[in-house]
Formats: C-alpha cells, sequence, structure tokens
C-alpha cells in the first residue's frame, strides 16, 4: 500500500513540500496541514509544480487549518481534495506508512 506524506511547513518558507515531492512515488497521498495548505492554492509560484504532482498522486489538505488561514475550498488548485479532522484520521487508517515532513 502506498505511504501517507504529512507535510506542515509552507512552501514559501521551508523546503519540506519539495523534498516530499522528490522522494514521494507515484500512488502516495500527500496531506498538507498548518501553514502547509498555502502551497495548495491557485496562483502562487508553486502552483505549476504542484498540479503537475496531481498525476501520480492524490493531494489533500485538512480543510479546518486551510479555513484558519483565510482560505476556502473554492481556493484550491483543481484535483486536491479538502478533509476534514474525521477524513485525516481515515487517510492515516487507509495507509500502511506514514511519513511527517517537518
Amino acid at each position: 500500500m502506498a505511504m501517507l506524506h504529512i507535510v506542515n511547513k509552507s512552501p514559501f518558507e521551508k523546503s519540506s513540500l519539495d523534498s516530499c515531492f522528490k522522494t514521494s512515488l507515484a500512488g502516495s497521498a500527500i496531506l498538507l496541514i498548518e501553514d502547509g495548505v498555502v502551497g495548495a492554492t491557485k496562483n502562487t509560484s508553486i502552483a505549476d509544480k504542484l498540479s503537475s504532482e496531481l498525476g501520480s498522486k492524490n493531494i489533500y489538505v485538512l480543510g479546518p487549518d486551510l479555513n484558519a488561514r483565510g482560505f476556502t475550498d473554492a481556493d484550491l488548485i483543481d484535483g486536491i481534495k479538502s478533509v476534514d479532522y474525521a477524513g485525516f484520521v481515515d487517510l492515516v487508517t487507509e495507509h500502511d506508512n506514514l511519513q511527517s515532513w517537518t
């Protein structure tokens, strides 16, 4: 089963998301939480790169963290899914392995 990668740092301040993209395999799931959610928004310098990763990986954001930073699901790059806390738990239980990127 594919791995779940969790990224909690903004890609505009840290290289965690970029490192995650380089090492995660096709079929992996990536969950952006805390400040990491800002990387999933439209019209940013990394939007194209993130969109290209959607071809081989499932990318999610934690909705409450997105909302806490003033964004809504409408601000997300097409193809990125928003999950609530129950969805977060589901992602963890659906994957055999977990990698946290800080």
